[in-house]
């Protein structure tokens, strides 16, 4: 058995048209939309009655994809707040950049907030975490060169 790729990253969201424009800011590209719903889509999920919309967006290169998803029902009956950086679980998905500050300008003026600093990490990489719709972590890296 070998894993052949990773297809996509699969994120939950409360409002798919912000965290759409969000990752677009970044420059993802929109691949597709669609609405899922029935029994394989219920089957799949553990849940019954489901009905979600999706979208999907890829990274500019074609080799990386996030899939956004808005489930109309069954509704979430939960609300933690957003997870500290250090929670166990998904907590971020690193972007590298060419132009650190004019990506984290594109995504704060889509709601995005400094979750720390923006760091010169050794002389290597200046990195920084965003977090964004739904409380998403994007970590920002552009090399130094």
């Amino acid at each position: 058995m070998t894993v052949l790729r990773l297809e996509h990253i699969g994120i939950v969201v409360d409002d798919l048209p912000a965290a759409t424009a969000y990752f677009t800011a970044l420059g993802l590209e929109l691949e597709g939309e669609a609405s899922v719903e029935g029994g394989s889509v219920d089957r799949i999920n553990g849940l019954e009655g489901v009905r979600a919309d999706v979208v999907i967006l890829r990274t500019p290169d074609g080799n990386g994809k996030v899939e956004l998803a808005k489930y109309r029902s069954p509704a979430y009956e939960g609300d933690d707040g957003p997870a500290p950086a250090n929670t166990p679980g998904l907590r971020h998905l690193l972007f590298a950049v060419d132009d650190i500050e004019a990506s984290l300008a594109a995504l704060r003026a889509h709601g995005g907030e400094l979750v720390g600093e923006l760091v010169n990490y050794e002389n290597s990489y200046w990195l920084c975490y965003v977090r964004g719709p739904a409380g998403i972590i994007v970590e920002l890296a552009e090399k130094i060169s």
